[in-house]
């Protein structure tokens, strides 16, 4: 049954987003291509927007949460000068959007849901990472930074704040865990680099279950980390994904492949999060995928 409440959506359309929004009734989604997202979603209010534009007058109006999902992805495409203004500008720029147009707002929400993501804690290798943890120093982490500083910023309008730190998100419809997929099911998939940097993994199911218990329960405030109670080592990892495919997984990509497919990209794949959801546990929140060979046999039939 979708919930009944006034649900505004950015990245509507994306993998994390598209599942959201089918727990609400009618919600708007903010896309740069509104006919697009109104043919991939169904019954929504879709709505023209560019990420680092300004938002129409009372788009917020009436409107009980904001979930801001929206963001250039960085997985796709080298890590160019260009595409790292993307990225950020994308995130920064165009939270600071949504939260002029909240203030602009004659109605204003009651709780912005912001996406983040466990880049924010930089390369930690086998450090066990809570919401408080400080952040790391390379490009993303100080995106992230930014990202949620921007986000924050719609406390000054007496809106409640949860930036979601969201990790290696897997479902049956997309996501990264599609582009690990082909070489694993060939049999020739494998570690990454060393293979011991920890995965912060997390079932989109429980994504959107975090995103809404963010938003129903009046406790979480501030930074929730949405990933799974266990995060693994890419080794781990793999094993687990090649038994669920019933295949083998034990042929290493080495980092300096890596570095060479994948540029500066490499560097974000290569890291380290071990983050666990402290806040999310706290408030009570249950998660319905907490074994990851359980969850990738569901995710990819085996």
């Amino acid at each position: 049954m979708p919930f009944p409440t006034r649900a505004l959506i950015t990245g509507g359309t994306g993998f994390v987003g598209s599942q959201l929004a089918k727990r609400f009734k009618r919600p708007i989604i903010l896309s740069r291509n509104a006919e697009k997202a109104k043919a991939q979603l169904g019954d929504v209010d879709a709505r023209a927007w560019d990420a680092t534009s300004a938002i129409a007058p009372g788009t917020f109006d009436d409107v009980d949460v904001v979930f801001h999902l929206a963001g250039d992805s960085v997985a796709d495409g080298r890590w160019t000068d260009e595409k790292r203004a993307r990225i950020r500008d994308s995130r920064v720029v165009g939270t600071e959007r949504v939260v002029e147009g909240i203030g602009a707002s004659s109605r204003r929400p009651r709780v912005l849901v912001a996406a983040s993501a466990v880049g924010y804690y930089g390369d930690r290798g086998d450090e066990v990472l809570a919401e408080d943890a400080a952040p790391g120093d390379d490009f993303l982490a100080g995106v992230c930074v930014a990202w949620e500083r921007a986000a924050i910023a719609a406390r000054e309008h007496g809106v409640r704040v949860v930036t979601a730190r969201i990790g290696f998100v897997i479902g049956d419809s997309g996501g990264a865990l599609a582009k690990m997929l082909p070489p694993f099911r060939m049999g020739v998939g494998g570690p990454l680099g060393s293979g011991k940097q920890y995965m912060s993994w997390v079932h989109v199911d429980d994504v959107v279950g975090l995103l809404e218990h963010a938003f129903t329960n009046d406790t979480v405030d501030g930074a929730m980390n949405a990933t799974a109670p266990e995060p693994v080592t890419n080794r781990a990892f793999s094993s687990a994904l090649g038994r669920a495919l019933h295949r083998p997984s034990f042929l290493p990509v080495p980092a300096i492949a890596l570095k060479i497919a994948l540029g500066d990209f490499s560097q974000a794949v290569l890291a380290s999060q071990r983050a666990v959801p402290t806040v999310a546990l706290r408030t009570g929140y249950r998660f319905a995928h907490s074994d990851l060979d359980v969850a990738l046999r569901q995710v990819v039939g085996g």
